[in-house]
């Protein structure tokens, strides 16, 4: 019995152990929902009326007029990234009682401006975008 309880430690132990990718993945929100270029390059065209904008990029971060007094709307992203991965040599200490810890973190931001101007139909008669990560 006492060997059974050892071994249902040792599954469990291993269990809650994952690597950062695997974590990571598990914290994200749904990628679904992101703006990203790939969206506005699908979705977002000349003459598409700004009601449509809004179902598909949702309420923009600023709403401004250019020189000719129409609307233009900003939509600017900016994503922090961070991953941690800790090693305990959780088998070790089970096994043989002895462990370590390594550990790395790694951390990475992206950035996404998307400039959409209308006409004074507010239907997009423009639109633009830049992107970075680092």
């Amino acid at each position: 019995m006492r060997k059974v309880s050892y071994l249902l430690l040792g599954l469990l132990f291993l269990c809650g152990c994952s690597n950062a990718s695997a974590h990571l993945k598990s914290v994200q929100s749904d990628a679904g929902d992101r703006v990203t270029v790939g969206k506005v390059q699908r979705e977002i065209r000349i003459g598409m009326p700004s009601a449509q904008v809004i179902e598909v990029l949702g309420s923009p971060n600023i709403v401004s007029t250019d020189e000719n007094r129409l609307e233009v709307w900003v939509y600017d992203k900016i994503a922090t990234d961070v991953a941690y991965s800790n090693s305990n040599g959780g088998v070790w200490l089970i096994i043989a009682a002895v462990g370590g810890n390594a550990g790395a973190t790694s951390t990475s931001q992206r950035t996404l401006t998307i400039v959409i101007k209308f006409d004074a139909d507010k239907k997009v008669r423009d639109f633009a975008y830049h992107s970075s990560s680092f």
